[in-house]
């Protein structure tokens, strides 16, 4: 018979206990995330499209991408400081970014802003780690660190787009549409309703559609507030279901591709289109649909609609604060504006169909769920609305492509089914984490 060595098994406890070290994790942790951005810089060379490094860089010496996103990422990462650093780094960040506008003015380049907060980030992280210590390093470096990963994540983000055409050259808008017939056709009127509401209000929904990750900043700073004076930080806040919604959402892109109505079957297909069609007119019900071969720029980004999950998400963290009582009523009335607009905008713009949101709705639901009070455990609460959402998230997209057909010809009933199993997934969500919730825990952070 063998029979373990003591010794072994105290050995293997070890490092186990290791691996579950702070700094080991955090080794581990940027390990990864950079053989990741490695690994797209590469993929992205190769196939001859901007890679995350490259996109990275242009944000400290170049033309930033995006204005709002470094701004973002260094507002978040200013919660784990006090005021004083809070100033001092805003103020540099803003002479740093009016010094690189003004260059790229006269050397006849567009206005941008986004060099200032991103060489900002960098050097407070590098100097947190290396020059501070005990609690104020522990919060500055996990602030930091959280805003880092928002912008990577958008990085990120922009290389995955570029993947879904490039390995998914024919996409599923015709299924799309037939099971859309069950909705009503939400982004055909929706459309229709923008165009007659005129420009003014295309521009705020498109500001609010563009600018969500500062709505999201917003909500986060709110939640994270108590982090300097109280060294404790929430078990729960709205940046851990954004980053994990944007790890696994935008997986199901390349499983299930879709580009949007006002691509397939509007004139921004490229030539690829079925027809001229939105919003103005419906196409006819094709009861033989098939995969329809695109263009290789287009992203297949429409199933599930993460802007819907996104904003749903910050829907959800605006109702209450981290500490459980009710949060204050400009937080909830924009977080309900927001949802609202970002849907309208999803829908309006013809970026998705009515059926992309219900799914991205589900998917938030359950990835919220699992992340959702961790001091509570998993148990069978936690399996159970978990896996609820889950089968509805599966059996929605199962018969997007297979009962697409059955849902156009029969679409009372099928509307009927697909918004029975979103509103049963949302009652479920409220009675197990809103009807009778325990307070929320605060997590204090050891120095050392």
């Amino acid at each position: 018979m063998l029979v373990e060595h003591p010794r072994g098994a105290a050995g293997g406890a070890a490092l186990r206990n290791r691996l579950r070290e702070p700094r080991t994790l955090a080794v581990v942790g940027v390990s990864s995330v950079l053989a990741l951005l490695v690994g797209l810089q590469i993929a992205a060379f190769v196939n001859g499209f901007d890679g995350p490094l490259a996109s990275l860089a242009r944000d400290y010496i170049g033309t930033p991408k995006s204005m709002s996103v470094p701004w973002a990422g260094l507002v978040l990462a200013l919660v784990g400081v006090n005021a004083r650093r809070r100033v001092f780094a805003v103020f540099a960040a803003v002479g740093i970014d009016a010094v690189c506008a003004a260059l790229r003015l006269l050397d006849g380049k567009p206005f941008t802003v986004g060099n200032g907060p991103t060489i900002v980030l960098t050097v407070l992280a590098i100097v947190a780690a290396v020059r501070w210590s005990g609690r104020e390093r522990t919060d500055a470096v996990k602030a930091a660190a959280l805003g880092a990963l928002l912008v990577l994540a958008t990085k990120v983000g922009d290389v995955w787009l570029h993947v879904t055409s490039a390995v998914r050259p024919a996409v599923l808008d015709e299924y799309l549409l037939l099971a859309d017939h069950a909705l009503g056709d939400p982004s055909w009127v929706m459309g229709r309703v923008l165009d007659v509401l005129g420009p003014e209000v295309y521009a705020v929904l498109h500001w609010v559609y563009i600018e969500l990750p500062v709505a999201a900043i917003v909500v986060a700073v709110w939640q994270l507030r108590r982090v300097v004076p109280t060294g404790e930080w929430p078990s729960h806040y709205l940046v851990r279901t954004f980053l994990v919604l944007g790890l696994v959402g935008p997986l199901f892109y390349v499983l299930f591709p879709v580009v949007g109505p006002m691509f397939a079957f509007g004139a921004d297909g490229h030539g690829f289109q079925v027809g001229n069609f939105w919003p103005t007119a419906l196409p006819p019900i094709d009861r033989s649909p098939a995969a329809l071969p695109f263009d290789a720029f287009t992203p297949r980004n429409c199933m599930p609609s993460m802007h819907t999950a996104w904003a749903l998400s910050l829907f959800i963290h605006t109702r209450r604060d981290v500490d459980g009582s009710r949060a204050p009523a400009w937080l909830r009335w924009g977080g309900a504006f927001w949802l609202a607009a970002t849907v309208a905008a999803t829908l309006g713009f013809g970026y998705h169909y009515g059926v992309d949101l219900v799914a991205g709705a589900v998917l938030c639901l359950t990835v919220e769920s699992a992340l959702r009070s961790p001091e509570r455990g998993w148990g069978a609460f936690r399996v159970r609305m978990v896996g609820f959402g889950a089968v509805v998230f599966a059996g929605l997209l199962l018969a997007y492509r297979y009962l697409a057909v059955p849902m156009a010809e029969y679409p009372v009933l099928a509307g009927a089914i697909v918004i029975g199993l979103l509103a049963a997934v949302a009652a479920a969500f409220h009675a197990t984490w809103f009807a009778a919730a325990p307070r929320p825990a605060m997590v204090r952070v050891a120095a050392g």
